[in-house]
């Protein structure tokens, strides 16, 4: 298991390595860097100072060499400016502007300054990245529990009454996207248009504390699109279990119904729906891009839109690494979690 494990980091840190370096080298065009020497510089630049601009704040060195130093691995640059001012990647970072550090990558910490919050990287995503939690965290507490309860249902008996119903509504919420039954919800629960004044509150105000009132209809938006997939296969799996041998071997020793379901079949049924969960961290990660733009909570999603509409290319930098970070860990902890799950699968 642990060669396992550190085969698997290995092969997870390149991977990291060959996302974020495609990444960096597309917001890093041309094209970008005069929109965004234009709109820290003048709008009416010509291209002579565009590449004055660019050259000025380091923008101008090979696109590896401004890899390396956004990773920490090559020293950040340096110039004295016109008024014997000491510039720099490093400088800007650092407390004490007279002596600043040589590398200040994201090896070291340091994920470079936001353009248009005017904040370093790392405090925003550290901040958004803990809102974004939040809502995270509530979505699953309601997402997981009701997708296993319907899945499970269903599966038992599969052909009923009850799994026809509940395979209609698992497929009804799946094809209902985000920016549709988050405004559903909006319309019938929270405006005055239908006249169900259930929710005054607003999930901006959320960010300062969190209530029944201003953050239920996020949550059950988010929710209610992931339930029904994982619902789904949680019914899949239930059903074929069902029909295994074993299960039929309890059954004719008298076992009762409910502890087949209970001690035999459930575990057995869990092991696809894990690894559906487990995706459900990278989605809901990417995902709430919709819901907190819709409902303005200003988290990971909310950083992210504003991140790209407003080129701003440290902190789209920062987002993507924080994106690519989750899928690799939650597909790590999905593939661990499969031995616990079922004992019979062993790792060669």
């Amino acid at each position: 298991m642990l060669l396992f494990i550190l085969r698997r980091v290995g092969v997870m840190a390149l991977t990291a390595l060959c996302l974020t370096f495609i990444v960096f080298a597309l917001t890093n065009l041309s094209p970008n860097l005069e929109k965004l020497a234009k709109s820290e510089g003048n709008a009416r630049m010509t291209d002579a100072q565009v590449v004055s601009w660019l050259e000025k704040n380091g923008y101008a060195q090979p696109t590896l060499v401004r890899y390396g130093e956004w990773l920490g691995i090559v020293p950040g640059w340096t110039r004295v400016d016109e008024e014997g001012i000491l510039r720099g990647r490093c400088v800007g970072l650092a407390e004490d502007k007279t002596n600043p550090p040589t590398y200040c990558g994201i090896l070291q910490g340091e994920f470079g300054f936001s353009t248009v919050f005017k904040d370093p990287v790392s405090k925003i995503i550290s901040t958004r990245l803990a809102l974004t939690g939040v809502l995270m965290f509530w979505v699953m507490v309601v997402m997981v529990p009701m997708a296993l309860i319907i899945g499970v249902l269903a599966g038992m008996r599969e052909g009923s009454r009850l799994d026809r119903s509940l395979s209609t509504f698992s497929i009804a919420s799946t094809a209902t996207p985000e920016y549709v039954s988050g405004v559903l919800l909006i319309t019938v629960f929270a405006s005055s248009v239908v006249g169900l004044k259930w929710f005054k509150g607003t999930a901006t105000s959320a960010m300062d504390g969190v209530t029944f009132e201003n953050f239920t209809l996020p949550v059950l938006t988010m929710a209610l699109y992931g339930m029904g997939y994982i619902a789904r296969m949680t019914r899949a799996s239930m059903a074929e279990v069902m029909t295994a041998q074993y299960i039929r071997t309890a059954r004719l020793k008298g076992v009762s119904f409910r502890n087949i379901v209970m001690k035999h079949a459930l575990r057995n049924a869990l092991i696809a729906p894990f690894t559906v969960i487990m995706l459900q961290f990278p989605w809901l990660l990417t995902g709430v891009v919709i819901v907190e733009t819709l409902f303005n909570y200003k988290g990971f999603g909310w950083t992210l839109v504003e991140a790209a509409g407003n080129n701003d290319i440290e902190l789209l930098l920062a987002c993507s690494i924080v994106a690519v970070l989750v899928v690799l860990v939650t597909q790590l902890i999905s593939d661990i979690g499969y031995v616990y799950l079922n004992p019979r699968i062993r790792i060669s």
